[in-house]
Parts: structure tokens; C-alpha cells; sequence
């Protein structure tokens, strides 16, 4: 009990990383369910799923600049306050797409909180980092996983509903409200990172270089991105793949609502398990898991519902991946001076995974069925397995 309940002077009290950790789960709800209808929504200005894969590929080369561009600021400024400003930008930016019908406007407004994405998430690594920091390290991220995950398997339930029976504009509304109050929440909870670094390196793209002049970085980096590039398959081509089939858009929900189960599980579980096991191990497992997953979905194609099962399936190789390469990453660091060097650039795997996913898929379904996108998939989970060998301790 002592990660979530803390009695200093005999007050019991929730721990930092209890806190830290409600927040989270507060924000992971509301972006669950707006990342449950966000292929859904885009489709309703492009209509084409093609298109919607390349919009979404354009905002995350945005967050891709923006990840390492932002670095100096985010060292000099702190970081507890970023982090609200970002939530802030969030809730106004899904309060205004309740209701927005304007293209133009859903370019700017999605480019505006792209940008504080990649803060939000660079901030977020470092506060995690700063709270979860103790012998229990991997315990501790894998406590803010699992209430992360939690989210992420209620969020999909509860938008799926409300898509099914109101319009898809009340889910963004919905979710603001929760943003709003998680903003609440951090502002009083004293969480506070103020580590401002005045003299930190500004030349970015120095910095970035540096980053790929280690070879456990380079490693870590790869690892980490490639689970990014699978989520694109879940939740951009799934969904638009269950829209188009005509089983029903409540499918969509449901879908989501299923494969975050055994992220919420055995991360936990996996967590731990690295410290015994080592982090190598635990992650080529993973995507060993997904790369299968991948090509049986391929072969199995046209039953949609068997694809969904077994994509349900791949999420327990999702959840060796995501919380055990991320304090892989932490690991190798030497001090607090390389996390704010090399935190930026490390989060760019996310976005260029991201990007990479979004648009390979994207390319294709210009000439080829989306059952060829799975074969895409395969190729890229199998290239990072054989890359996670080489990931020493």
C-alpha cells in the first residue's frame, strides 16, 4: 500500500504517484473517448479514409518538429505549469470541435493542440519520471500504466455509447468537461516539477544528433516507437474498417473497450516482471505476440469479427511493450542533465511511428484493399522484434 497511501506524521494521505496517477486516469478518459471517434469525425470533412490517414500523418509531422523544437523551452520554464497550460488547450480545443463544421478551422485549431501534444507529453515523461523515481521505479510506472489503461478501457465503453444514441459532437463535449476537471485536479494536488534548467543547450538539432550517438539510445528509441506504429492499426483503420463493414459504429466502442482489457491486466505484471526478467525479454515477446497477430488477421480477413479477436488478443503483447520500454529508456540515462537533453528527442519515436503508420497504410489504400495494410504491420513488428534483441541491460 505504500505506492497509493502514504501516513507522514501519522495523516494518511494519497502518494504522488496516487495522485499523479487519478490525474492521469482523468485525462486517459477523455482522450480515450475522443480518440474512439476521431477516424470517425475527420472521415465526416474527408470521406475518404485515405485522406483521414494523410491528415492525421500531417499533425503528427507537426508534433513530430514540435517534440525536440520545444525542448529548451520546456527546460526553462516549469514544468507543473506547462503541463496545465496544455490542459487547458485541450479543453478548449475539444469544447470548440463539439460543435465546429469548418475545415479551415479543424487544420488550425488540430495544428494548435498538436503542439501542446507533444509539450503535454514531454512534460509528462519528466513529471512521471520525477514521481515515480525511487527503488520501485518500475512499480511505479506500471501503478500510472494501469490507471492510464483503466481509462482507456472505459473510455472507448462510454463513447461508443453516446455515439450510438446522440451525435458525435457530444463525446468531444464530454470529454472537455473531464479535461476540465483533471485540469482542477493537477492545479490542487501540489504535484510540482519547478527543475528549470536556464542554461540548457538551446541548439535542438544538436541535441537530436547527440541523442543517435549512443547506440542504447538509438535502441531504445526503435523499440519504444514501435507499439506507436501498431495503435495507428487500432484506432484509425479498425475503426474506419468496422464503419464502412455496416455491423454497426457501437461496434467501435465495443472493439476499443475490449482491447484495452488486457493492457489493464498485465501491465502491471510485466512491469515487475522486466526487473526479474530484463526489459529484452519482456519486449520481443511483444512483438513476436503482435507480429502474429498481424498476418493471422491478414488471413483471416474476411470475418471481421474473428480479426477483432484477435487484434483483442494482440493487446497482451501490447502491454509487455509500452510501460517496460519506457523505463528501459530511464534506465540508461546517466543523470537528470541527459533527461532533459534527450527526452525531447526521445519522444520523437512516437510521432515519427505514428507518422509512419498513418501514411504507409494510407499510400496503400490509394491502389490496394485494406487487407493489404496488415501486411504492413507484419513487416514493421517483425523488423522491430529482431531490433529488441540487441537491447542490453
Amino acid at each position: 500500500m505504500g505506492i497509493i497511501v502514504q501516513k507522514p506524521r501519522g495523516v494518511v494521505g494519497l502518494t504522488k504517484v496516487a495522485k499523479f496517477s487519478i490525474v492521469v486516469f482523468i485525462i486517459s478518459f477523455a482522450a480515450a473517448m475522443v480518440d474512439t471517434v476521431w477516424a470517425l469525425y475527420l472521415d465526416g470533412f474527408f470521406h475518404n479514409p485515405s485522406y483521414v490517414g494523410f491528415f492525421s500523418g500531417f499533425l503528427t509531422l507537426v508534433s513530430f518538429v514540435s517534440s525536440f523544437a520545444l525542448v529548451p523551452f520546456i527546460a526553462k520554464h516549469n514544468k507543473s505549469r506547462l503541463y496545465l497550460i496544455a490542459l487547458m488547450v485541450y479543453f478548449m480545443s475539444y469544447l470548440f470541435f463539439s460543435f465546429n463544421t469548418s475545415l479551415i478551422l479543424l487544420v488550425i485549431s488540430g495544428i494548435v493542440l498538436t503542439i501542446c501534444y507533444s509539450m503535454r507529453l514531454a512534460v509528462f515523461g519528466m513529471l512521471m519520471r520525477d514521481v515515480a523515481a525511487n527503488k520501485r521505479m518500475n512499480q511505479n510506472v506500471g501503478i500510472i500504466y494501469s490507471f492510464l489503461n483503466v481509462a482507456w478501457v472505459l473510455g472507448p465503453l462510454v463513447a461508443g455509447y453516446v455515439l450510438a444514441t446522440s451525435k458525435i459532437g457530444n463525446v468531444f463535449a464530454l470529454a472537455a468537461l473531464f479535461i476540465f476537471a483533471a485540469l482542477l485536479l493537477f492545479k490542487f494536488s501540489r504535484i510540482n516539477d519547478a527543475n528549470i534548467n536556464r542554461s540548457v543547450d538551446g541548439h535542438v538539432i544538436r541535441n537530436f544528433l547527440e541523442f543517435f550517438k549512443d547506440k542504447k539510445r538509438v535502441i531504445s528509441y526503435l523499440i519504444s516507437g514501435g507499439v506507436s506504429f501498431w495503435w495507428v492499426l487500432i484506432y484509425i483503420y479498425v475503426p474506419l474498417m468496422i464503419e464502412r463493414s455496416g455491423i454497426g459504429v457501437k461496434w467501435i466502442g465495443y472493439f476499443l473497450f475490449a482491447v484495452a482489457i488486457p493492457l489493464i491486466l498485465t501491465e502491471y505484471f510485466f512491469s515487475g516482471l522486466a526487473s526479474k526478467k530484463g526489459h529484452k525479454n519482456i519486449i520481443f515477446t511483444g512483438y513476436t505476440i503482435l507480429w502474429i497477430s498481424a498476418l493471422a488477421s491478414f488471413f483471416f480477413f474476411d470475418d471481421l469479427r474473428i480479426v477483432l479477436g484477435i487484434l483483442v488478443l494482440a493487446s497482451f503483447g501490447g502491454a509487455m511493450i509500452e510501460p517496460v520500454s519506457e523505463s528501459y529508456f530511464f534506465t540508461i540515462l546517466k543523470d537528470k542533465k541527459e533527461e532533459t537533453r534527450y527526452l525531447g528527442p526521445y519522444n520523437t519515436t512516437f510521432d515519427l511511428n505514428l507518422f509512419l503508420g498513418k501514411v504507409i497504410p494510407a499510400t496503400l489504400l490509394l491502389f490496394l484493399s485494406y487487407r493489404s495494410i496488415f501486411l504492413v504491420f507484419t513487416t514493421a513488428m517483425i523488423i522491430v522484434s529482431i531490433i529488441s534483441l540487441k537491447a542490453k541491460e
